[in-house]
Formats: C-alpha cells, structure tokens, sequence
C-alpha cells in the first residue's frame, strides 16, 4: 500500500471516530428533546460515517486501481473532511 493511501485510511479511520462521537452526543440530545433536527443530524453523521467506511474498505481492497497522480487529492479531501468534522464536534460539545 502507497503511503498516501495508508495516510487517507488513517484519517478515514479518524473520521469514523468523530462520527461516531457525534452519534453518540447527537442521540443523548434527541433522546431528551426528540428534535427533528437533532434526528437529522443522526441521519447525516450515520450516512457520513457509512461513506468513510466504504472508502477505507476501498483503500484496502483496491490499492492497486488508485493512480499515482490521484492520491495526493484523496488525502487533501479527507483531512478537508476530518477538519469540519472535527469542527462540528467541537461546536457540538460546547
């Protein structure tokens, strides 16, 4: 496996940990204010973290599809990623 590669599943790996985070604050809020929203929320970060979870089984899987050239932008993609979902949970959590 390329190093970019092992660099975008880690941070795919990452990913999913905020995501499951948000998950898990997400539905506490809804549990106690059964909000629409908040049930959106549940729905975006559950889609979210279902979309990192293919991607690094796709980093896995088919390493050798992947072109040389492309790797640098799915790196640049998923740290874009990890930095608003890393900013939501920390609005989130404030």
């Amino acid at each position: 496996m390329n190093t970019l590669m092992g660099i975008s599943a880690g941070v795919g790996l990452a990913n999913i940990a905020i995501l499951i985070a948000l998950l898990v604050v997400y539905t506490k809020v809804y549990k106690g204010t059964r909000a629409i929203f908040t049930l959106g929320l549940m729905f975006f970060s559950g889609l979210l973290m279902l979309h990192n979870i293919i991607a690094v089984y796709a980093y896995f899987t088919m390493a050798p599809l992947y072109s040389e050239a492309l790797l640098p932008y799915v790196v640049g993609i998923s740290i874009a990623e990890l930095a608003g979902i890393a900013a939501l949970l920390r609005v989130t959590m404030s």
